[in-house]
């Protein structure tokens, strides 16, 4: 319930309990700081075994086993210092100072999370594939699925696995690879349309399709890291000419590395050259450079008869509004990062509960769009953020009359009633409010 209404540190969830009738709605006697360290401890312990009721759950509700799965990975750093279990190493979160776990989300086609998993330390992506193998086989009993990875992870190291347990994928090509491909003409640029399609290259399909949405902003990136470069070369010649002590070639360091950093190198070198400052643009690389812009590869093993070239090119895109899903959870409304709790197995219970939350979210959302639909339709829609903000301004008021406590609901707007109407949960009655 914090991780969904009030984000923040066990202590500032006690908080929140107190001033809200928390302990009179889920029947207990307190809320204290060690009774969630309690919780965390007991909640690790039945994990799997919630995950798999949570499973069943899904599975009946969409009438089957999932055919598609999403994964994807993110770190999480952790507060503070004595970390059990955590590793420094490559942040995804931009923390290289802080310890990290890397944690890693299976969700169906559809977006609804099955299982969360804590590695410890610091793993690539693909070494973390084999645990989601085993859990979707031991655990859940999936014996054949399509897996919707991202580049970087169903890779070779990332693809033996799920080969071995009989499994397909679909991820995206690097642009290196696709480049490789259009130079030994396997691929053609002007396949790239915004119609799908497809090209049987060995044992493997290739899907292709350009986003004109995509691709006029890439277009104006590279633009816009030109003309950055050329203002960056004009300010430092003015330095230069007003300072008695610099040195030329830190200034060349300083712009060569800038030009490193945003991936410019190839378009052309940057060097000094008659006491000036010189950059380049070669016109071959120039004219290359828009022929990616917005444009997809997927590589798949999985047959035409089960899904066709337009369902793979979903499927992938389920995956980005997976990687959105996967942000309420980290960095959005949830703010499952950074974890604020220290000693195994309380991190990853952490992470669990997380995902429970999200679990929680999307009922809202489902009920929510339902009653009001969503802000693409209407832009007075109701949102799970607007509905939390509508709904905190429910405050219990208790009031003493000659030695007898009587608590009351003020009378509210119809914005939160609409609301709790469209959750299924109603204000109680007065009369029940005053022996709470």
């Amino acid at each position: 319930m914090a991780r969904v209404a009030a984000q923040g540190a066990r202590l500032s969830a006690v908080r929140w309990a107190t001033q809200h009738a928390v302990a009179e709605t889920l029947g207990l006697p307190r809320v204290e700081e060690d009774d969630l360290d309690e919780a965390l401890e007991r909640l690790a312990e039945a994990q799997e075994h919630m995950e798999a009721a949570l499973y069943r759950r899904t599975v009946r509700q969409r009438g089957g086993a999932p055919t598609v799965v999403w994964y994807d990975v993110t770190s999480a750093y952790l507060e503070g210092d004595q970390h059990e279990r955590a590793a420094f190493g490559a942040s995804r979160a931009q923390k290289p100072r802080k310890a990290q776990l890397v944690m890693g989300l299976l969700s169906t086609a559809e977006g609804e999370p099955v299982a969360v998993h804590v590695d410890e330390g610091n793993p690539s992506d693909p070494v973390t594939v084999p645990e989601q193998v085993h859990t979707l086989q031991s655990r859940f009993g999936i014996t054949a699925v399509v897996f919707v990875g991202d580049r970087g992870m169903v890779n070779a190291q990332g693809k033996p696995p799920l080969t071995a347990a009989g499994f397909r994928s679909i991820t995206a090509l690097t642009p290196p690879q696709v480049r490789r491909l259009l130079q030994t003409q396997v691929l053609r640029a002007e396949w790239l349309t915004t119609h799908v399609h497809e090209v049987v290259h060995g044992a493997v399909r290739l899907i292709l399709r350009r986003s004109d949405a995509l691709r006029q902003p890439a277009a104006r990136r590279r633009a816009d890291k030109w003309a950055t470069r050329q203002r960056l070369i004009t300010a430092r010649h003015a330095f230069v000419e007003t300072a008695t002590r610099t040195k030329p070639d830190t200034g060349l360091r300083t712009l060569q590395a800038w030009v490193t950093r945003h991936k410019l190198a190839a378009f052309g070198p940057v060097s000094w050259h008659d006491g000036r400052l010189r950059a380049t643009l070669d016109p071959a690389a120039q004219a290359e450079a828009p022929v990616l812009d917005g444009g997809s590869v997927l590589e798949t093993a999985v047959p035409q008869t089960a899904l066709d070239a337009q369902a793979v090119h979903d499927r992938s895109r389920d995956r980005y509004e997976g990687e959105q899903d996967f942000r309420t959870m980290t960095t959005g409304l949830l703010a499952g990062r950074p974890i604020l709790v220290r000693h195994a197995p309380r991190p990853r219970a952490h992470v669990f509960v997380t995902m429970l939350a999200f679990k929680g979210v999307r009922e809202l959302r489902r009920a929510l769009v339902a009653a009001f639909g969503t802000t693409a339709d209407d832009k007075m829609a109701v949102t799970v953020e607007e509905a939390l903000l509508a709904l905190a301004r429910l405050w219990l008021l208790t009031y003493h009359i000659q030695g007898t406590a009587v608590t009351r609901l003020p009378t509210t707007d119809d914005r939160p009633t609409a609301i709790l109407a469209a959750l299924g949960t109603p204000l109680p009655p007065s009369r029940s409010l005053r022996h709470m």
